[in-house]
């Protein structure tokens, strides 16, 4: 067999991750992560692609507890503004404020991911026409580590109700380097069967058909793709297709 292609196992491990994986803000338990762990996290987040290979990515380690509690306290001053934006709808308010949007605390580790459009140079090629090829190489990076701690059993959630000046101020961050991502990562006592979010009832996963077109936009049929279009249109959203193959 070729080397280049995965074996079965190898697939069903993938699409377990993609398909388990989880936005985790409430099921972190107290158990560190160990370095070996953590180096493979980093080294799968590093190994992503990268528009003309600019890499333009950073990784902050955060530990320490009164950081953590910054960030924090940045948290908490960004979910009440966001908070007021619902002032219309009561009970939406209300079922925003009862969510759990965050572990900054409760996690064992916490990791600001950055951007930086100057990396090898003003000129990066592939970034010349689409600007924000630089930021969406990062959330692929982003991708990657969240992945990766999937695999290891440990959880990850994205906080971003936070306000990006606090993380330069509170990380010491350059002014030509930008915050992407701040997250949280722990082991978790679960990984729920469900996002949280869908869950609590705040909205649910749009079926596939909702969000494919063929050949244009707004175009849901096409002779040429007859079969994957009536495919698509079967598949319920909570179907894991190879997983669930005989």
């Amino acid at each position: 067999m070729d080397s280049d292609y995965l074996t079965e196992p190898e697939k069903g491990g993938l699409y377990k991750a993609i398909f388990s994986r989880r936005d985790v803000r409430s099921h972190f338990i107290q158990k560190d992560i160990p370095d070996d762990a953590l180096l493979r996290i980093l080294n799968a987040a590093h190994h992503a692609p990268s528009v003309g290979f600019s890499q333009p990515w950073n990784f902050i380690l955060v530990k320490d507890m009164p950081t953590r509690q910054k960030v924090k306290e940045s948290f908490l001053r960004e979910r009440e503004r966001s908070t007021r934006m619902l002032d219309d709808n009561r009970e939406r308010q209300d079922k925003y404020r009862s969510l759990k949007l965050e572990g900054i605390i409760e996690s064992a580790v916490n990791i600001c991911v950055t951007y930086d459009p100057t990396r090898f140079g003003p000129f990066v090629l592939g970034r010349t026409s689409i600007e924000e090829t630089g930021v969406y190489s990062v959330c692929c990076a982003i991708q990657n580590l969240w992945l990766a701690a999937r695999a290891e059993g440990i959880g990850v959630g994205w906080v971003s109700i936070l306000s990006n000046q606090d993380l330069e101020e509170i990380l010491e961050i350059p002014p030509h380097v930008k915050p992407v991502a701040y997250l949280c990562l722990g082991y978790v006592d679960e990984f729920a069967s469900k996002p949280d979010l869908e869950a609590a009832g705040w909205l649910s996963r749009m079926d596939l058909a909702d969000v494919v077109c063929f050949e244009k936009w707004g175009s849901t049929n096409s002779e040429k793709w007859s079969g994957l279009s009536a495919a698509v249109n079967r598949l319920k959203t909570e179907d894991n297709i190879y997983m669930n193959r005989p």
